[in-house]
């Protein structure tokens, strides 16, 4: 029976925590969707428009509008998605960043740039 090796977060930041876990992407994934969701519940309740009303509008059902709704569902599409956020009279943007850089590693222990480490010699 393997066991996965203890890592020691401290010092390390959120994301590291979770790529080291391994659900970096689920965490972000499910995070959107939970925001996506409340801005469409939030949209729906300003403008008054039920969620049988989405389903017809989206020609599709109740339950298809529930897991739409639902912030923990995430195999919604981005047609959906976007085809709701049109008929609630809103625009769905996305937009790609480049990752954050990996903080560079402590100089602590390393030489200073071009001098050499000092070695003691024996007399």
């Amino acid at each position: 029976m393997s066991r996965k090796a203890k890592f020691d977060h401290t010092g390390s930041s959120f994301d590291d925590f979770l790529e080291a876990e391994g659900i970096r992407e689920e965490v972000e994934a499910a995070a959107i969707k939970a925001v996506i969701a409340a801005d469409l519940q939030r949209a729906m309740i300003e403008r008054k428009i039920s969620k049988s009303a989405l389903a017809r509008q989206l020609a599709t059902s109740r339950a298809h509008v529930d897991r739409l709704l639902d912030p923990h569902y995430t195999p919604v599409s981005l047609e959906t998605i976007s085809r709701a956020a049109t008929f609630m009279g809103k625009r769905l943007q996305f937009s790609l960043r480049d990752a954050a850089p990996k903080p560079a590693r402590s100089l602590k222990h390393q030489p200073a740039l071009g001098k050499s480490p000092r070695r003691k010699v024996a007399v």
